[in-house]
């Protein structure tokens, strides 16, 4: 496979930093030209920045209208952590990411990708199934976040259950979109050591992610890690990759399936 991007039209989301700073620095690299979104300023050089707050769908519309097609590539990498508010945490990872993606689909000609950014976080979406997809079936931005705020117990913390709905509207959008050519693919990391790091250890405590990473490969991941699997998975050349979610967590979900995890370590 051709590694390079060269010439092609790239839209990355939570680019300020961590993955998404990451991937835009991988895609520049290559010959991109890049769109890059972030509630904060993005100082990369040599790509157009976008300042957007994805959990307000009127300012995802006002940006959407900004980007000029086609798009070649969409990277949705901006989330939010559990130290927010459930329903602020919905607002951005699931609702703002499904509305950013629908508005920018009629720019993404035949051929062209979506990534998203889930989470092993989601790995338990189906025993929730019949709720993530009574929320999706709502299409608009107001009347799925009215659902979340309806039903507190469904949410959690937010961030599993979004991570979950992320998973899942992956799988949903990628039968859809194929039919115009789009291919819809997601990777799920395991622990990464990047900037919403603390807000992760302050609400699931770092003796779990310490022994997840543990449990895994040995260690947490560098955002830069999780960019290969992104660009495969967006690139022009996996055409026959959809509707994947590319578990890229050190091996934890392999050991775990097959009952091969330490519950002992994490009890110490």
């Amino acid at each position: 496979m051709k590694k390079s991007y060269e010439g092609l039209h790239t839209v990355v989301t939570g680019a300020a930093s961590g993955i998404g700073a990451a991937t835009i620095a991988s895609l520049a690299e290559q010959g991109a030209r890049i769109t890059a979104l972030d509630v904060r300023p993005i100082t990369a050089e040599g790509v157009r920045s976008i300042e957007i707050d994805l959990g307000d769908p009127a300012a995802i519309d006002k940006a959407v209208a900004s980007i000029d097609g086609p798009i070649d590539a969409l990277f949705n990498v901006a989330g939010v952590p559990q130290t927010r508010p459930a329903v602020d945490v919905m607002r951005v990872n699931v609702l703002g990411l499904r509305h950013l993606t629908e508005a920018l689909l009629p720019s993404m000609p035949a051929g062209s990708a979506i990534a998203n950014v889930a989470s092993i976080a989601g790995n338990e979406w189906p025993g929730h199934l019949d709720r993530i997809k009574e929320l999706l079936a709502l299409s608009s931005f107001d009347e799925a976040l009215a659902w979340c705020e309806a039903n507190p117990d469904d949410l959690g913390d937010g961030y599993f259950f979004s991570k979950e709905c992320v998973v899942v509207y992956t799988f949903q959008l990628s039968k859809r979109a194929i039919a115009k050519g789009v291919r819809v693919n997601s990777v799920s990391p395991g622990p990464v050591e990047s900037p919403m790091m603390p807000d992760f250890r302050a609400t699931i405590g770092s003796q779990t992610l310490e022994w997840t990473a543990k449990q895994a490969i040995g260690r947490m991941a560098e955002p830069r890690e999780m960019v290969p699997p992104l660009l495969f998975l967006n690139h022009p050349e996996s055409t026959y990759v959809n509707g994947l979610n590319l578990v890229a967590d050190g091996g934890f979900t392999a050991a775990f399936n097959l009952g091969e995890v330490d519950f002992s370590a994490l009890a110490g």
